[in-house]
C-alpha cells in the first residue's frame, strides 16, 4: 500500500503578519502584538522576525519586550481580522484538497493523497501553495510535507519563514533522528527533562528507547511517544466535509492558570464562539457539553455531561465551568482549556416538560445571543464583551483552535 502524502501548514508569525499585510507602512519595523501593558497580565501574542532579532519571545510580558527593544511597535490584537485571513487561507488550500483539518488558527493538516494525480507530487502542491498564499494574501507559510501527520508538523517546523520541507521514507533517519527530542510533538517541556535525565536526547534516542522503560516513565503514552519517533504514526487527517458531529473551540493560553475565575472567563469566551457556530450550522440544540483540559505537563484530559438542550452560550459555559470544578482540584493548572457540544436534534420537535414561562424565557435569551452576534460581526468582537471575560483581557486574545470532529 501507497505511503499517504500529509502536508501540515503554519502560518508565520501569524497575527503580526496580518498586521503588516493591513499596514504596509510596518514593514521592516521590529513589531509585537500584545495585550494591555497596564494590564496585569499584559503579554506579547506574536512578534514578526524583526522582534525576534532583539530576543523578543511569544508569552513574555510587554514589559520585558520593551526592555529588549524600547522602540517595538506595539500592536494590539484584531480577532475578527485574524479570523478572516485564516478563512482565507482555507479557502486556498481546499483548491487542492477537501481533507483538511484545522488544528489552531495558524496550523492545518491536509491529506493531499487523492490529489496527486491532478497536482503533482507533495512538494510541488505545497510550493503551490505557499506561492499562492503569499502573493493573494501577503502572508508567508510553512509547509512540511511527510507520509505521516507528525513528521509533517516537524518537517513545518524545521525551516521558517516561507519555506517548504519534506521528510522522505528516504531520508527521515537523517532529518529526524538528530532533532532534539523536544521538537517532537507532545514532547512537552518536563516530558523532555525526564527522558534527558535518562539520556534520550534526541528523536533518534527516543526511536531507540526501550519500551519497559518509556512505560515505567509515562504509561501507555511511552509506547505512542516511541511510535510517532519511529515515523509510525497513522492517525488520520480529520476532514470537515465529513458529517457535523460535534463543534468545538480550544484555546492555548499565553501562560498556565490556575485561578478558577481566570478559567472561568476563558470557558465563557470559547462557549460564546461554540455557542455562535452551533447556531450558524443549523444542526439544532446541543445535549452534550465536553471539556478538554492538558495541563502544564502537556497531560490531556477529557470530561463529559449531558445537559438540557440548548443553543446559548450561558448553558454551554456554566455546564464546562461546573465540570472543570468537579474533575480538577484547586490550584490545578492549566495550559489548554477547550468546548465541544454534541448530541445535536437537528431540529426535531421533542416533548418538553418545561412549562411556558421557561420556554418564552429560554426564546429570549436565544434572540439576544443572536443580537450580540450580530454585533460583532458588524463591529468586531472587541466591541461587546461578557464582564466574566472582560475581567481578564489578556486571556480573551490568546490563540483559539477550531475543531469540528
Amino acid at each position: 500500500m501507497a505511503d499517504r502524502v500529509i502536508l501540515y501548514s503554519d502560518l508565520n508569525n501569524f497575527f503580526a503578519s496580518v498586521e503588516t499585510a493591513l499596514h504596509p507602512e510596518y514593514k521592516g519595523k521590529p513589531l509585537i502584538v500584545c495585550g494591555d501593558e497596564k494590564k496585569r497580565l499584559g503579554v506579547v501574542f506574536a512578534k514578526n522576525e524583526e522582534a525576534k532579532k532583539y530576543g523578543i519571545r511569544t508569552a513574555e510580558t510587554v514589559y520585558s519586550a520593551l526592555k529588549k527593544c524600547p522602540h517595538v511597535l506595539r500592536v494590539p490584537t484584531h480577532f475578527s481580522q485574524y479570523n478572516r485571513y485564516s478563512n482565507a487561507v482555507r479557502d486556498i488550500y481546499a483548491r487542492y484538497t477537501d481533507v483538511i483539518e484545522p488544528l489552531s488558527i495558524d496550523e492545518c493538516a491536509m491529506d493531499v493523497t487523492a490529489s496527486l494525480r491532478l497536482f503533482g507530487g507533495g512538494e510541488k502542491i505545497a510550493e503551490e501553495i505557499r506561492y499562492a498564499v503569499k502573493e493573494e494574501l501577503g502572508v508567508t507559510v510553512s509547509v512540511g510535507v511527510s507520509f505521516n501527520k507528525i513528521y509533517a508538523k516537524l518537517a513545518s517546523e524545521m525551516k521558517k519563514p516561507d519555506a517548504v520541507t519534506a521528510i522522505t521514507r528516504e531520508n527521515y533517519k537523517q532529518k529526524v533522528y538528530p532533532q532534539p527530542v523536544s521538537a517532537l510533538l507532545y514532547v512537552g517541556e518536563n516530558t523532555a527533562k525526564t527522558l534527558i535525565a535518562r539520556g534520550i536526547r534526541t528523536i533518534g534516542d527516543l526511536a531507540d528507547a526501550d519500551p519497559a522503560l518509556m512505560q515505567r516513565l509515562f504509561g501507555k503514552r511511552g509506547a505512542i511517544l516511541v511510535k510517532n519517533a519511529r515515523g509510525e504514526d497513522d492517525e488520520p487527517v480529520k476532514s470537515q466535509a465529513n458529517e457535523i458531529r460535534s463543534i468545538g473551540n480550544s484555546m492555548t493560553l499565553p501562560q498556565d492558570i490556575g485561578d478558577m475565575q481566570q478559567i472561568k472567563g476563558v470557558f465563557y469566551a470559547l462557549a460564546e464562539s461554540v455557542a455562535s457556530r452551533l447556531r450558524a450550522a443549523d444542526v439544532g440544540k446541543c445535549s452534550t457539553v465536553h471539556i478538554t483540559v492538558k495541563d502544564e505537563r502537556f497531560n490531556e484530559a477529557t470530561r463529559q455531561k449531558k445537559i438540557t438542550p440548548t443553543a446559548l452560550c450561558e448553558d454551554i459555559a456554566r455546564a464546562a465551568c461546573e465540570l472543570y470544578a468537579q474533575e480538577f482540584p484547586a490550584g490545578h493548572k492549566a495550559h489548554m482549556l477547550g468546548v465541544t457540544v454534541s448530541g445535536f436534534d437537528f431540529h426535531q420537535e421533542q416533548l418538553s416538560f418545561l412549562d411556558e414561562e421557561t420556554k418564552k424565557n429560554y426564546e429570549k435569551r436565544l434572540r439576544a445571543e443572536e443580537a450580540v452576534a450580530e454585533i460583532r460581526k458588524k463591529y468586531g468582537y472587541e466591541k461587546m464583551r461578557r464582564g466574566v471575560v472582560m475581567q481578564d483581557n489578556s486571556l480573551s486574545g490568546a490563540d483559539i483552535e477550531h475543531r469540528k470532529d
